[in-house]
């Protein structure tokens, strides 16, 4: 893995998940996507070329490796350990992020309508 730029916030933390996830994106489908060409793992590295939409670099993100935790606030997010991180790329991070969303509004029971009169 080259190029590896921290992040300014959290360097070592961010190090430490990306060398456990030898920099490589750690989601194995929860993005939609079931990797299956790639080993069932996503195979977007840390600054590796993103071959579509213009391409561009990858910058892995570390971020809660479970689904449901993609939906913490930032700063209960920021205060879990490395061990309940994954290295995610951004399509799987934004992908699994609205996943969570929409399996947490399919679990939240409907509320009564508002009256209007």
């Amino acid at each position: 893995m080259t190029d590896r730029i921290p992040p300014l916030a959290f360097p070592d933390l961010w190090q430490a998940v990306m060398t456990a996830a030898a920099g490589r994106c750690q989601c194995r489908g929860t993005c939609g996507k079931n990797h299956t060409k790639d080993g069932g793992r996503c195979p977007r590295t840390h600054a590796g070329l993103n071959h579509r939409h213009g391409g561009g670099t990858v910058h892995l993100i570390a971020a809660p490796a479970e689904p449901a935790a993609l939906l913490l606030p930032d700063h209960q997010a920021a205060a879990l350990p490395k061990q309940r991180l994954a290295a995610w790329c951004p399509d799987c991070h934004h992908r699994s992020q609205a996943a969570a969303r929409k399996a947490q509004r399919a679990a939240t029971p409907a509320g009564e309508p508002d009256g209007l009169f």
